[in-house]
Parts: structure tokens; sequence; C-alpha cells
């Protein structure tokens, strides 16, 4: 069974996108506009997959018409059925509402003329789910930002599952990765390359990986790096990152980067961050 399931609804610009983007930052599968109906179901599915899903997030809202209607309904069969849910509801006051709409140039779902009168009869059909509601929160006066480090504060209890870090070693000449947010050029480092009985095998091997690190600069530097990247981890979570990637680069991507994205990888493992290690480019001089 998951551990938890949220169930977002709330006024029309009111941030329930950005809710569910920042759910998906933190582990959450995210399902948007789904149909009341479909949510017991939705849920014995989840509980039923051989993928295990620990959390939820389901978006409801006006969106769904005659649908959403049977939200309240829905909610108490899922009470009756031992389902566990929480409700998280957002809202806005009016003028703010008005702006937002005015700037995204969208259209109130309740609506095509006058965006006020369309949010105050949503407010009379809503009054009834924000009564049943486990959490409000008010985005008058919340950025994006703000809105996501609250939502991380009620829904995740661990901060360092917030990032992910993605250890990649790639080589120099077939191009950096583009989505780095770091990049390392260990080319400085000796380069087994050179050593004919080493040249077929990658930094994977420990033939490779002894040659590598058996260099006074590489300790050195491998040393100096880890405690860059661990000074900096918190410091990213902070701002609200949920995924770095630091790419590690060689010449070729199969002997030098490998060996020090491993090592980075394990001493991150060890500190018990989410981390990741991915080698592009080991088999392109095969």
């Amino acid at each position: 069974m998951f551990a938890r399931m949220v169930i977002v609804t709330g006024l029309s610009g009111a941030g329930k996108t950005q809710a569910m983007r920042s759910l998906e930052d933190l582990g959450y599968f995210c399902v948007d506009n789904l149909p009341p109906a479909l949510i017991p179901k939705f849920a014995e599915l989840c509980a039923q997959t051989a993928r295990r899903i620990n959390n939820i997030a389901l978006v409801v809202d006006i969106r769904g018409g005659d649908f959403f209607r049977d939200l309240a309904e829905i909610l108490d069969e899922l009470h009756d059925n031992k389902i566990y849910f929480e409700v998280l509801f957002l809202e806005a006051s009016d003028d703010v509402l008005i702006r937002r709409f005015k700037e995204s140039r969208r259209r109130h779902p309740l609506g095509t003329g006058e965006v006020l009168p369309s949010i105050q009869e949503e407010r009379v059909l809503l009054e009834e789910i924000r009564g049943c509601a486990n959490v409000i929160i008010d985005t008058s006066n919340l950025t994006p930002r703000q809105l996501k480090e609250k939502l991380a504060e009620l829904f995740s209890g661990d901060t360092q599952t917030k990032l992910l870090v993605s250890v990649i070693s790639f080589g120099f000449k077939y191009g950096i990765p583009l989505d780095s947010d770091l990049v390392i050029d260990v080319r400085f480092l000796p380069n087994p390359f050179y050593n004919p009985v080493m040249r077929p095998l990658t930094g994977n091997d420990p033939a490779v990986e002894e040659f590598v690190f058996d260099s006074p600069v590489t300790a050195e530097f491998m040393q100096r790096f880890s405690e860059l990247v661990e000074f900096l981890i918190p410091c990213y979570i902070n701002e609200g990152k949920t995924t770095l990637m630091i790419s590690i680069g060689c010449t070729g991507g199969m002997h030098r980067s490998v060996a020090l994205a491993n090592r980075l990888g394990d001493t991150l493992n060890k500190k018990d961050y989410r981390v990741t290690v991915r080698h592009r480019d080991i088999g392109k001089n095969v």
C-alpha cells in the first residue's frame, strides 16, 4: 500500500499546478485533473502495482465540471474503505486571482467574461471541500519558491530526499552534457590510455582505478573535490533545488572520469544522499 495520498484542490489560479510540480519533485506520483469517481480505483491500482509507489498526489478541481461535484461523496467512500488521505486546499484573495488570470491571459473554468463573478461562484462551490481540508494555504503573498518550501515542510519528512545527485562521467571529445550543473575537467590527471595493458580497460576495472588514484595529485584533488560537493549540496537544498547533475570529464570518458565518478558516488552514498552514477561514453572508444 502507498504511504501517503494527497488530494490537491482549491481555487483556480491559486497555485495547484505549482503545487503538483513541487510534490512531483518530492517523489510523489502525480495525476492532474483526475475525475473524483476514479480516485478509489486509482488508489487500488497503485496499491496493487508491482512497482512500489510510496506517495500519490491527485489534483482535483472545478475543471472536472459535473464530475467534480461528486468529490465530497468520494472522500466519504475513501474514509469508509479505510484509505488514508489528506486534502490540501489552495486559495488566494480575489484581487490576486484576478491579476494572475490577467497576466496568464487564461479563461476561468467557470466563465467566459468577467473573472470576479467566476471566482466568487467557485468559492461557493468549494466551500464544503474547504471545510474538509487538512491543510489550507493562502498563496496570495507567496512566491513559487516559498510555496515549494512550504510544501516541502509539510509533505517531505527527510530534507535530504529533496535532492537527487546525478554523477556522470563523459569524454570531452564527445561534448559536455548539456544539462550539467557542475562540470569538472580531470584531463590533468595521469592517463591510463597510454599504458597498453590498461588501454582496453575502463575506470570500472580495479587496475585502472588503482593507477588513477595512485597519483598523489588524484588523491588530493578527490579529497578537495568531495569536500566542495558536500559543502554545496546543503546550499542547493536550501535554494530549493531538487536535482544536481555533476559531470566529470576526461578525454574519452573511459578511464579517469569513470574512476572519479565512481569514487564520488561512493562517498555521497555513505553520507546517505540520493545518488545515481552513469558513464555516458564508457563504450564509445571500444
